[in-house]
């Protein structure tokens, strides 16, 4: 069997003519039909009916028929992929974002890079607070989406560019706020839980931003299950502004006004790269379509 043998099959098989499959292929009827005969008698099978005026598939053919276009179809996707490559497109790039980050604004940029790069893996990496700063710093991802922090020390070999802003709301459910009819300092919560989002980099040297000394506190991994546990009463916390604001109009949480600490943090977005590592031509598509993208629909 070979490979030119399978697609002279598949182009009688759906043309039903040799003549129309020799001018498709540019090859002679003959050749075409002896290619069939060759491919009929590696499988010891007849492929078509020759009985009638039109050539059409026999039961073992039809069969046959199936796994041959398939066959074809993904040796195509092989192709196009070896030729992605071998233009020198990356097989896989990892956007690192800090998941305090709105996915939602990004999407049409997602979308366009899938449609524009279909052959390059495209993997979002969520991190929290220092991750995907960190994630770019040591080259663990290829760009990142994050809010800088004073805290943490900008590296000079890190080129960012400003995408947009978004803020940490202190927020409660109306149970817990309820049992503090005279809420209106942090001090008055310190018999309460705190729900902290752990970060998942090493950059912040275990500093927690928010959290006053003596806070009873819970630790979790992502901001769905601390918002859940907020809305069940069983802690406080603060939650990016996009992810608090349904709950919110819902009534089962509410923000809160304290008078000693910040009810809201101001946050700005950037996308980020590595100065010493050298955007291959997706990832430099990617980041040029970033610094160019207006979000104003945030």
């Amino acid at each position: 069997m070979k490979f030119d043998q399978l697609i002279m099959f598949v182009t009688v098989a759906e043309l039903g003519s040799l003549s129309q499959a020799s001018t498709r292929l540019h090859k002679t009827q003959p050749a075409i039909s002896q290619g069939i005969r060759q491919l009929e008698s590696a499988f010891n099978l007849a492929l078509f009916n020759r009985a009638g005026y039109r050539l059409e598939l026999t039961e073992a053919g039809k069969a046959l028929y199936q796994k041959a276009a398939l066959l074809l179809k993904e040796a195509s996707a092989l192709q196009q992929v070896a030729t992605h490559l071998s233009q020198g497109n990356e097989a896989s790039i990892t956007i690192a974002i800090e998941a305090s980050f709105n996915l939602k604004g990004i999407l049409p940029l997602l979308a366009n890079v899938q449609n524009q790069f279909p052959h390059t893996q495209i993997i979002i990496k969520q991190e929290y607070i220092s991750g995907a700063f960190e994630a770019i710093q040591h080259n663990l991802a290829t760009l990142c989406i994050s809010p800088t922090f004073n805290d943490l020390q900008i590296d000079p070999q890190i080129d960012g560019h400003f995408l947009t802003n978004g803020s940490l709301i202190n927020v409660a459910a109306p149970a817990l706020i309820n049992r503090h009819p005279k809420l209106n300092s942090s001090q008055m919560l310190l018999n309460e839980y705190q729900i902290i989002v752990q970060d998942s980099g090493k950059g912040s040297k275990d500093t927690e931003w928010g959290v006053q000394g003596g806070q009873r506190r819970w630790y979790v991994n992502d901001f769905s299950t601390k918002k859940m546990l907020i809305e069940n009463a069983m802690g406080w916390g603060k939650l990016p502004d996009h992810v608090a604001e349904q709950s919110i109009k819902n009534g089962t949480i509410a923000r809160l006004a304290l008078l000693d600490v910040p009810n809201e943090i101001p946050l700005k977005y950037y996308i980020m790269k590595n100065k010493l590592q050298p955007l291959g031509p997706v990832a430099q598509a990617v980041w040029a379509q970033f610094t160019h993208y207006t979000f104003n629909q945030i």
